[in-house]
């Protein structure tokens, strides 16, 4: 039940109809107007940035920051362990290599680690706000700021979370957002790279793939893209009208969507937290959260085994837990990364992974659906510790 995706507005339907009608679908088509043109004004409007590019995928907008910024060759990049995949996947892609710094139990940055590694010829910071818990963004930029390491905001999953007031991917050089499927914004696949710095929106809108004079129908920077003509590659990562439009109907309901996330994660998490068996990191005091899942701690789990079990019960019932550091072929487990080189000193994440959960929490689930999900990770966890006192579980 808890891994449907957010329903299209109804309001997209005519817009997406007559571009299938017309069969206008590339966002330079348009001299001025196109879905994707409005998406970015309009999203960097919201977000209260200048310069705004959407792009296919969150993976392209970091890609896309990283060459906008003149990274490659090998140049070292500090990466949270804790991340998807893909944010590795984007640094090597841009020729560059993560590092990985460890994560703590609250599932941030631990800043320790964080310290120590930043003196190790580090040439930007890509932080990933995993699963939308922001480490201390105000301690890691004075860090980097006194060393002139640019920071860039993997934002994919803190659209709506605000730090101190300011929105999450506004801190940093630039913040990288996602709308796959999952998210708080649902277009099925789609990026938008964010900045406050002209020339690194210009190399980035160039990049992207505005080929030959494309690029003079981004009037806010037009003044920048000359020097940069012909001076670099293309790689095709343009997003489309029909994405655009998608997501557009959905972008007056993301306040609402952050409010009810929050809401919905604290009653879970308050109902996890009474148990025994879990544990659900508290925000930081400057955090204002909009989250789309929950994460949680495996308390008295002895073995893999009963985690597995716990698992395979509260599965059967229908909620889907993922245990991150229990699969073979988990994304989000770093040592399952055979594209990145082996690290040392790392073995703190990983025993933390080994016992974090996470279940997705959609938008419109309400009370009934939370207590179902809660009702049945207690009663999965109960069952999977001490089957003996449960031989009552059905998994019908």
């Amino acid at each position: 039940m808890s891994h449907t995706a957010e329903p299209i507005p109804s309001t997209a339907a005519a817009e997406i109809l007559g571009m299938l009608q017309s069969g206008d679908l590339f966002r330079y088509t348009a001299d001025t107007d196109a879905p994707v043109t409005r998406l970015e004004k309009e999203f960097a409007n919201f977000m209260g940035v200048p310069f705004a590019c959407a792009v296919n995928s969150c993976s392209s907008a970091i890609f896309l920051s990283l060459k906008a910024l003149g990274l490659g060759s090998g140049e070292r990049i500090l990466v949270p362990a804790f991340t998807f995949a893909a944010v590795p996947s984007a640094v090597v892609h841009a020729g560059c290599k993560p590092i990985l710094v460890n994560t703590g139990p609250n599932l941030r940055v631990d800043l320790d680690d964080f310290r120590k590694k930043l003196t190790l010829g580090i040439h930007a910071v890509l932080l990933s706000h995993m699963r939308g818990h922001t480490s201390d963004i105000d301690a890691i930029m004075e860090l980097c700021e006194a060393r002139h390491i640019p920071v860039i905001e993997d934002a994919a999953h803190s659209l709506g979370t605000t730090w101190s007031g300011r929105k999450i991917g506004t801190i940093g050089r630039a913040g990288c957002f996602s709308f796959q499927s999952y998210k708080l914004v649902n277009a099925g696949e789609g990026g938008m790279l964010i900045t406050r710095d002209p020339d690194l929106v210009a190399r980035a809108i160039i990049m992207s793939g505005a080929y030959e004079h494309t690029w003079k129908k981004h009037a806010l920077v037009n003044d920048r893209f000359v020097r940069w003509q012909n001076r670099l590659p293309l790689y095709g990562l343009r997003m489309n009208n029909l994405s655009a439009a998608v997501v557009l109907s959905q972008m007056t309901d993301i306040p609402r969507r952050a409010r009810k996330g929050r809401e919905n994660h604290d009653y879970l998490a308050a109902r996890l937290n009474a148990s025994p068996w879990f544990g659900v990191p508290e925000p930081l005091p400057n955090e204002v959260r909009a989250p789309d899942s929950i994460q949680f701690s495996l308390r008295r789990f002895d073995t893999d085994e009963h985690a597995a079990e716990f698992q395979r019960l509260a599965r059967e019932k229908g909620v889907q837990v993922e245990i991150f550091g229990l699969s073979e072929d988990n994304a989000r487990a770093f040592w399952n990364w055979g594209f990145t080189d082996s690290q040392d000193d790392l073995s703190q994440t990983r025993e933390i992974l080994e016992r974090t959960c996470d279940v997705r929490l959609p938008v419109r689930l309400e009370k009934a659906g939370l207590d179902f999900i809660a009702d049945t990770l207690v009663e999965a966890a109960e069952a999977a510790t001490a089957p003996a006192a449960w031989s009552g579980w059905s998994a019908t």
